[in-house]
């Protein structure tokens, strides 16, 4: 388990500059009162279906196509950050291992999706994030709170799914971007679209000197370098009555990393991902949709100098169906199979296993004259630990014209993984850790385009697995070694709420919003390790067709890191844009403006790793 944080900012020097949000969008967009109403963002995540995001009874941000677009060179560790209930934990700069914590719940407690498909590790239930290519994405969408009812195991904080681009038009175009340590990214795309019928094809290339990872002294410590290469292909055809895709994504690389002998060598691995997912929908009428899908992941990481390797696979068949028995009422069920599969060799502890579980979900939804309900079931059969169920239930109503409310309650889990049951420590009884969390929020619209809203937020999660010791305990590790060994036995709450408020008129914005979590082991009372109980993001600008230039702040209070804390820190961010002719743009992007250096996470002896400092870059596309 883990530890955690304070109640006061401790920022390091503040930058002012002009620069572009890294922006994440509350469910509800600005309005006047007396203006014409703005588009309302489209979401899928919250219930498989497109929907409106000020109808979902929950939480979602949206982090937009124009963001994503902005900088190539950003990973997706730092897009996710413009996200206040989000805290993003990176052992370093460029390519370093990334955890992310959604609401204080822990790593492995958020599940990673590119259009439906999992991205999360089989071996570790956690997703490589630094090493997930952010070239062909249209938006991102993240759904804070438990979603395991529509997807199964890891979605107990929430799901932050990857929305990829469909194309639209014929078009090709090539990016290139140069910035400090010597890094470059390119980026070279084609598009065919024609009667409903497209075609895509992406190509990348990122490399960089990197940064030092963590804070030891000496002037030989070195830069962690990191050099990544991939591509994506897509083939479908959109149709008003049916659909379907294939695509295929491939990334990989060879990032450095620490050795851990305080010295400050490092070493380096060689990561390799891919992902296959084949989709298809059909309306049999007007009011039944049929929906099937069928993803392959692996995930590969060797290391270099050792025979160490993880290799893992998901492999996941599902159908749904919806039915919309009446005007204001339909039902979707469904059925996912999902088979893990590792093959480890790590820390002397190898295994070849793999886990096949199956679940079987059923939702409703009501949505009439302001009044919108979500009640869903599932039922997951696991060859492992056997029968588990969770459910959910919300409702958001149009209070009054401007104000809207909402309230939801549900169950989620999150299955032993394999390192879990066969890694280190294993132990194959595990059950699956539960959890209940409770939300009630407010949204409000005001006069000259202000919008605001407030979420409270509850979570109590069991039978959290922890390594203890069971025999030998007081063994001396020279002559005689304790046995550990991974049992259910922790417990955690996690108490908190979101605000935010927007305003844009014209060409300009502003967007801000403020988390607080106080994230506690019940077993011990122990705030959890890298939760920092305050985080506040603002972003403001202006942004047109022809140019933009805005500024974005992201502050973070101290947080608990075993025996030690991580200080608080701020930093700001620049970025513009220049659309100098419809077919080329010029842009810029300054990450941490002020080169502000701080401690991410306790390395170990008052040491911490760092992050990777200031990444100013400046790039072109040129377009057809």
């Amino acid at each position: 388990m883990e530890h955690v944080m304070s109640k006061s900012f401790q920022p390091t020097r503040l930058v002012g500059a002009i620069a572009i949000a890294m922006g994440c969008s509350p469910v509800i967009f600005a309005e006047d009162a007396t203006d014409a109403t703005q588009l309302d963002p489209i979401v899928i995540t919250a219930s498989k279906s497109a929907e409106k995001a000020s109808e979902v009874p929950a939480r979602i941000s949206i982090i937009e196509p124009k963001i994503v677009e902005q900088s190539p060179i950003a990973e997706l560790p730092h897009l996710l950050m413009s996200d206040a209930a989000i805290n993003m934990v990176q052992s370093g700069g460029l390519g370093q291992t990334s955890s992310i914590f959604i609401r204080g719940t822990n790593s492995e407690h958020a599940l990673i999706l590119r259009d439906g498909a999992r991205l999360n590790t089989a071996s570790t239930g956690a997703a490589n994030l630094a090493f997930i290519d952010t070239t062909d994405i249209k938006q991102i969408e993240i759904l804070k709170g438990p979603a395991s009812v529509l997807y199964g195991t890891d979605a107990i904080g929430g799901v932050v799914q990857i929305i990829s681009k469909t194309p639209e038009k014929t078009s090709a175009f090539v990016t290139g971007e140069i910035g400090e340590n010597k890094t470059y990214k390119s980026i070279v795309g084609a598009d065919l679209a024609e009667n409903g019928f497209y075609a895509q094809v992406r190509g990348q290339r990122l490399e960089s000197d990197g940064s030092r990872i963590t804070d030891l002294k000496g002037n030989d410590i070195k830069k962690a370098s990191y050099d990544q290469k991939g591509f994506s292909t897509k083939v479908g055809v959109e149709k008003e009555d049916f659909g379907a895709s294939v695509d295929y994504t491939q990334n990989e690389g060879t990032s450095q990393y620490d050795t851990f002998r305080y010295d400050g060598s490092l070493t380096s691995q060689d990561f390799k991902n891919e992902l296959l997912n084949i989709r298809g929908r059909v309306n049999l009428n007007s009011d039944i949709s049929l929906n099937a899908r069928l993803s392959q992941f692996k995930d590969e990481l060797d290391q270099n100098g050792s025979r160490d390797f993880v290799h893992s696979t998901t492999k996941e068949a599902e159908v749904y169906g919806k039915w919309q028995f009446t005007s204001s009422q339909n039902v979707l069920a469904g059925v996912t199979h999902q088979n893990i599969d590792g093959d480890v060799l790590s820390y002397g502890s190898p295994y070849d296993e793999d886990v096949n579980s199956t679940g079987y979900f059923v939702q409703h939804q009501y949505q009439n004259n302001g009044l919108n309900t979500q009640v869903g079931v599932r039922v997951e059969d696991n060859e492992k630990y056997g029968t588990h169920t969770v459910a959910q239930g919300a409702i958001r109503y149009q209070l009054l014209p401007l104000t809207s409310i909402y309230a939801n309650i549900g169950s989620a889990f999150k299955a032993p993984t394999l390192n879990d049951m066969y890694g280190s420590g294993g132990n194959p009884n595990l059950k699956p850790e539960e959890s209940i969390s409770y939300e009630v929020g407010i949204d409000q619209k005001l006069n000259y385009n202000i919008s605001t809203g407030l979420s409270a937020y509850y979570t109590k999660i069991d039978n959290l697995i922890e390594s203890r010791c069971i025999a030998v305990c007081n063994g001396d590790w020279i002559n005689t070694f304790p046995v550990y060994q991974n049992i259910n036995i922790d417990k955690a709450s996690m108490r908190g709420g979101e605000i935010y408020a927007n305003w844009n008129r014209d060409d300009l914005f502003i967007k801000s919003s403020y988390n607080y979590v106080k994230a506690i082991n019940d077993e011990t009372d122990q705030e959890l390790s890298r939760r920092p109980r305050q985080s506040f993001t603002v972003s403001t600008g202006l942004q047109n067709e022809h140019y933009g230039l805005s500024i974005s702040l992201s502050a973070k209070s101290k947080a608990k890191d075993y025996k030690q804390d991580t200080p608080g820190y701020t930093t700001v961010d620049f970025n513009g844009y220049w659309n100098a002719t419809p077919n080329v743009k010029l842009f810029t992007n300054i990450q941490n403006i002020g080169d502000v250096k701080y401690k991410t996470a306790s390395y170990d002896k008052g040491i911490y790793y760092v992050n990777g400092g200031r990444l100013a870059s400046a790039g072109v596309t040129l377009s057809y």
